[in-house]
């Protein structure tokens, strides 16, 4: 036992010092960088945007801001991916509680139809009606509409004559989408992370979760106009954080918004890129940079109408952005004749619907819609139990009522798109991929000596300020033209040695490659919250991407084509028996460039994504951000991709299910009918599975 052990002792210390010699980072300083190169890389794509559309903004006349309302909306309902048609609302009132001077009615609605929204409608019983009214959209804090700042609001704008409406968002309070009746929680820990688990498959199909939040705005504000108590002419809109993101969008959107004050929310992207990066889904509308828009162009939209801009000096949205976007709003409000209507109030604090801007939003409210600019003050409200402001019995709209979910009608609408054969003119257009000239630049970082081959470290530049790390495996022999292999691991190169010196004792030729985002490249850098990089993988880096309108995919791509390059102008190598293996989150990106690229003859993927169209199927899913292509199921899905690469093989292992278990094999065979479907069993080898010898 004991000569076991150090014989395991001495296999495992031999492992680890074999990883680290296919490693560059630790030896060269010169690549120190490569960490960091991918955000850096999508950041400077993002701020090349941001630049174009700011040169721009410094010369606009009014005829050119007049007309650019229009191109702002237009450009924000195609990222949400268009609005849903109005139905019903099927209002009712589910209880009422009378307080002093003013009623809570307990309310729900139907946005769309059985997708049911919890609300509470505070209501003046003094004073003489019609009122002005504010409607309230949530941030994330605890509580939802139950929160206590939420109550000190309301209850503070009720009593000053206002009717507010304030309604439970996606993943809050009754409206949980991913509850579990077991834990009476969410299946994830944070609503954002919720959020972003749903805008995931929502951008599959071709939407932003923001489609379901905004249209819930919208129908929330045609209940609150068809209430005799309100004056549909006068309405304002305030909110924090998430409620300040829809602040923003709702004003932009609506006519009927009269008056707007987002809170903690208005920055610049080029702010945020530069410090906390893109949040989550529902505040994240691909591909607005690329079509020129920035946190301004929500205000601009609204000018000339009363905007005033809520925002916290220590707050992590950057008061340089907000104070950057209101200078613009500024120049905008000024050619439109209305510098009177566009404010700003900063607070010393961080975020928060804080009282100082609390203060500040009744004044501005009051000021706009009921002519009385005077200071207010406001009396501390004794918040009310969360179950007391319940609309439902349960607390939960999916245990009293069911109906409709974000995902149950994303599913739906996925079902129904119909779409041909794919051309790959058109899966580079929706991936943005661009083939590259020539041969990429070459770094040699030394060989290393093997039993039976040698292995030569190198880097080579995929596009500017993209790095390859890559690993070239060499059988020893004669020096005849010989099959080669570009081999991708989503875990990076050094964990898939022991496929790839399987493949190269069979007398292939290997280019074991980490693309973007893997192996050496990946940026281990924290994903907006603990459990994000759990879920999303590099979240920033892929939805800034995303924004620029390109995909990580799509760079991917062009990481694999640079290789294959490579590989096709060596001596060695045949050119007409260059394959493609893959596994696990490398499967994708190969699949697209075999699509794409005829000089990879088959590919073998290993435990990869089944499709796309599963990940829209399944209510969870992981490590599937980095990979997504928006609205490519209105287009095609990965079966397809395998399709287009006819007849050239294709050979799948343990297709993986969106959360990474091995998916049934006839649900797999049937998606491809013309490849190799099979399992890995304990005694296989890359060498048998992949089938590369034969060719």
């Amino acid at each position: 036992m004991k000569l076991l052990a150090i014989l395991i002792a001495i296999a495992t210390v031999a492992a680890a010092q074999d990883d680290r010699a296919l490693q560059f980072l630790r030896d060269h300083t010169d690549y120190a960088g490569l960490r960091n190169q991918l955000a850096q890389h999508e950041r400077q794509r993002a701020m090349a945007l941001l630049d174009a559309r700011e040169a721009s903004a410094l010369s606009w006349t009014k005829a050119e801001v007049q007309a650019r309302k229009a191109t702002i909306r237009e450009s924000l309902i195609r990222a949400l991916g268009g609005l849903p048609d109005r139905t019903p609302l099927n209002a009712r009132v589910t209880g009422t509680i009378q307080a002093d001077g003013y009623r809570i009615e307990k309310l729900i609605f139907e946005s769309q139809p059985r997708f049911y929204v919890t609300a509470n409608l505070y209501v003046p019983t003094r004073g003489t009606g019609p009122f002005p009214a504010i409607l309230f959209p949530l941030g994330h804090e605890e509580g939802a509409k139950a929160h206590g700042t939420w109550q000190q609001l309301l209850v503070t704008f009720v009593k000053k004559g206002y009717v507010c409406l304030a309604w439970d968002t996606l993943g809050q309070g009754e409206r949980g989408q991913l509850y579990d009746e077991d834990f009476e929680a969410s299946k994830v820990i944070r609503s954002t992370t919720e959020h972003t688990i749903l805008g995931t498959q929502t951008l599959l199909s071709g939407d932003s979760l923001a489609r379901y939040t905004v249209w819930d705005g919208i129908r929330a504000l045609d209940y609150l106009v068809s209430r005799p108590e309100v004056d549909p002419k006068r309405i304002g809109c305030t909110g924090n954080s998430g409620g300040g993101t829809h602040t923003a969008y709702l004003s932009a959107l609506d006519d009927r918004i009269q008056v707007a004050a987002p809170s903690c929310y208005i920055t610049s992207w080029r702010r945020l890129l530069q410090t906390i990066g893109p949040q989550d889904a529902e505040q994240c509308l691909p591909p607005s940079l690329a079509e020129g828009l920035d946190h301004a162009d929500f205000i601009h939209a609204f000018a000339p109408k009363p905007f005033l801009i809520l925002s916290g000096v220590r707050d992590f949205f950057s008061i340089t952005g907000a104070r950057e976007s209101y200078a613009e709003a500024q120049r905008v409000y000024g050619l439109l004749g209305a510098s009177a209507n566009i404010a700003m109030t900063e607070a010393d604090d961080g975020h928060g619907f804080s009282q100082p801007r609390r203060l500040a939003a009744y004044r501005w409210f009051d000021r706009w819609l009921k002519g009385d600019d005077k200071e207010t003050m406001e009396d501390p409200v004794t918040p009310r139990l969360e179950e007391d402001l319940w609309a439902t019995a349960t607390g939960q709209v999916q245990t009293s009522l069911g109906g409709e979910t974000v995902f149950s009608l994303n599913r739906a609408r996925a079902r129904s798109f119909e779409h041909g054969m794919p051309t790959p003119d058109l899966v580079r257009r929706l991936i943005g991929y661009e083939a590259a000239a020539g041969l990429p630049a070459v770094k040699p970082f030394g060989v290393l000596t093997r039993s039976g081959y040698r292995i030569e470290k190198l880097v080579y530049s995929s596009e500017p300020g993209i790095e390859i790390p890559a690993v070239l495996y060499l059988p020893d022999g004669p020096p005849n033209k010989r099959s080669a292999v570009v081999y991708v691991d989503g875990r990076g190169k050094a964990a898939g040695a022991a496929d790839v010196e399987a493949l190269v004792r069979q007398g292939l030729i290997v280019l074991s490659i980490d693309v973007r985002g893997f192996g050496e490249t990946r940026n281990l850098g924290d994903d907006n919250g603990s459990d994000w990089p759990r879920y999303f993988g590099d979240y920033k880096s892929a939805m800034t991407a995303l924004l620029t309108g390109s995909t990580l995919i799509g760079g991917r791509v062009r990481d694999i084509s640079r290789a294959v390059d490579l590989l096709a102008a060596r001596p060695d190598v045949d050119a007409a028996r260059i394959f493609g293996a893959a596994r696990g989150g490398g499967g994708p990106a190969l699949l697209h460039a075999a699509a794409l690229d005829p000089r990879l003859r088959r590919i073998a993927l290993d435990r990869t994504l089944e499709s796309y169209r599963s990940v829209v199927s399944q209510r969870l899913h992981r490590d599937v951000f980095e990979h997504v292509v928006p609205g490519v199921l209105r287009h095609y899905d990965l079966p397809d991709l395998a399709a287009i690469m006819a007849p050239r093989p294709v050979t799948i292992i343990d297709a993986s299910d969106p959360l990474g278990f091995p998916a049934p094999l006839d649900r797999i065979r049937a998606a491809y009918p013309a490849a190799r479907v099979t399992r890995r069993q304990a005694n296989d080898t890359a060498a048998s599975l992949f089938g590369f010898g034969s060719e």
